[in-house]
């Protein structure tokens, strides 16, 4: 089960375009609450709140604690804004969590010890993470933050598909319910050939100059 996060928020009443700009002037970020049957909740939260928890991994993977004026309820970020050259965040969503109801959220992979495989050690392999994320299905109380895959064992030629990685109990990949097709390829091992350049035809020797013509004998001048 990942850690507990909490995030301290404030309830809005202002809202709109107006408003939402006046509350990122004071260096808060607008955000509403939606979902498990409740109605939607303006909230409003301190940007380096965010800006800092953004930074992390958990606070788009797990269920936060979501703190709205002493009031915890249970919250996935399920959208977010961001400006788009600067380090702000404009605005966010967040969906209740009904903690006896499956959720769906996408978690990213951990790749360990790829420097010690066979596969890393083999000159002319290339070792390719082709998803860095999976998405997962679960209860919230079984979410993890993260998945791992050891790749201690990898050797060139190797393949690691979605259902070769080792899942947290009650945790099942979303991609995997469509059947045998969805077994993505996880991580590859491939050995790159070098392609070698041939060189050159040799030129065909060019013809040898014909000699130069003789210079016509000079006649004696007799007189």
């Amino acid at each position: 089960m990942s850690k507990t996060h909490e995030i301290k928020a404030q309830s809005r009443k202002d809202e709109g375009k107006g408003a939402s700009r006046r509350l990122r002037h004071a260096s808060f970020v607008p955000a509403v609450v939606y979902g498990a049957g409740q109605a939607p909740e303006s909230i409003q939260i301190e940007h380096n709140t965010i800006l800092l928890a953004a930074k992390n991994e958990w606070f788009f993977s797990s269920v936060l604690d979501l703190n709205v004026d002493g009031k915890v309820q249970k919250v996935l970020v399920r959208d977010w804004q961001k400006h788009p050259f600067k380090q702000l965040m404009m605005h966010m969503d967040f969906l209740r969590v009904n903690e006896k109801e499956a959720i769906r959220v996408s978690v990213p992979l951990h790749f360990l010890n790829k420097e010690k495989s066979a596969a890393a050690k083999t000159s002319g392999v290339v070792i390719s993470h082709n998803l860095t994320e999976v998405e997962i299905t679960c209860l919230p109380k079984d979410l993890p933050e993260s998945i791992e895959l050891d790749l201690a064992d990898l050797k060139p030629g190797d393949i690691i598909h979605l259902s070769q990685l080792k899942l947290p109990k009650n945790v099942e990949l979303v991609a995997l319910h469509g059947g045998e097709g969805h077994d993505t390829a996880v991580v590859t091992a491939n050995t790159v050939q070098e392609e070698v350049e041939e060189a050159p035809a040799a030129e065909a020797a060019a013809p040898a100059a014909a000699p130069a013509a003789a210079a016509p004998a000079k006649k004696d001048d007799k007189k």
